[in-house]
């Protein structure tokens, strides 16, 4: 956070000398219309100060902590890419669809692979059922393309809600305060034991990986915050769902993250009703999708809508960590 907070301001200004700035949709709400010309790509203060955090205090001898670090460097080269294709080329929509999830979808791909084939975990292939003590589901080697699908959504969802000032940031950082102390459990032998969660050896060190991502999210917060002084474009957006997914394969809390992780759930499901339901009725459900522009629209303040789903995630953290004692 210390990072971030001295790292921010001088990348915003170096932002805005290079006109790195966000372009506004002009079917969005017209109070974004104001928007215009404010820094993007500030995800880069994010992941570099994560990373930079990671070497200099995690242990560097664990695997997942690589994984992390690879996932959260690949998926957010794709959302730089994807973000500096959008700014020099004017009317651009960015990186063709088809190379955005390609890259994603390979990028996982290898992940889960490597996960699958790690001879140190005895769950690679198992889906764990919250609630229950010891409801375990063997995919076999299904979970390979699950866990594609976990961590290519979870990328996707955060760069969905990432529409309104401190929103996604704010809900990826409830998010990971949840992770951390489900990760620390998990990787404990004893409160893993006294709780009857299962107990995954190495993944303890994630809690520093947690720790770092919520630090640099709440420093990226303080100039995110509405009105916003920078965007984290989809560099951030990308880079840190792609890791909150990735860690959720890793620790076998992917359940528990689609309960965390709700309000991106709600997000992308209404950009799917919404776009299914145009091309099969010619009709829309909601006024505009993702659902946070659907309730600007409906009339309520842009920070209103903020703290309201804020206040959502954390009843979904709250409820997340509640399943460790519903067992």
């Amino acid at each position: 956070m210390v990072l971030s907070l001295i790292i921010g301001p001088m990348l915003i200004q170096w932002l805005k000398k290079i006109s790195i700035t966000q372009q506004i949709r002009d079917d969005g709400p017209k109070s974004h219309l104001k928007k215009s010309g404010t820094p993007t790509m500030g995800g880069i203060i994010i992941i570099s100060c994560i990373v930079l955090t990671i070497l200099l205090w995690g242990d560097l001898e664990n695997m997942y902590v690589w994984i992390m670090i690879v996932s959260l460097l690949g998926f957010g080269s794709i959302g730089l890419l994807d973000d500096y294709l959008k700014i020099m080329r004017k009317n651009s929509k960015g990186l063709r669809s088809c190379y955005k999830f390609g890259a994603q979808i390979s990028l996982a791909l290898a992940i889960g692979v490597l996960l699958y084939l790690n001879p140190k975990d005895p769950y690679t292939d198992v889906l764990h059922i919250p609630f229950f003590k010891r409801w375990l589901f063997d995919l076999g080697w299904f979970y390979i393309p699950f866990s594609i699908l976990v961590i290519v959504g979870s990328s996707n969802a955060v760069n969905l809600t990432d529409g309104i000032d401190g929103l996604a940031i704010g809900l990826v950082g409830i998010a990971l305060l949840a992770n951390m102390i489900l990760v620390y459990i998990s990787g404990n032998a004893k409160f893993a034991q006294y709780l009857q969660v299962l107990y995954l050896q190495g993944t303890g060190e994630l809690t520093v990986v947690c720790g770092a991502m919520l630090g640099a999210s709440l420093g990226f917060l303080w100039f995110n915050s509405y009105p916003a002084d920078v965007f984290m474009g989809d560099v951030g957006s990308l880079g840190l769902g792609g890791a909150l997914g990735t860690l959720a394969i890793i620790t076998k809390h992917e359940i528990v993250l689609a309960i965390v992780g709700g309000i991106f759930v709600i997000e992308t499901l209404s950009v799917v009703f919404q776009v299914a339901s145009f091309k099969l009725t010619g009709k829309r459900i909601f006024r505009m999708a993702p659902i946070h522009h659907h309730f600007e629209l409906q009339g309520w303040h842009e920070s209103k809508v903020i703290v309201r789903f804020w206040i959502v995630g954390i009843m979904l953290a709250l409820l997340s960590l509640a399943t460790l004692k519903l067992r």
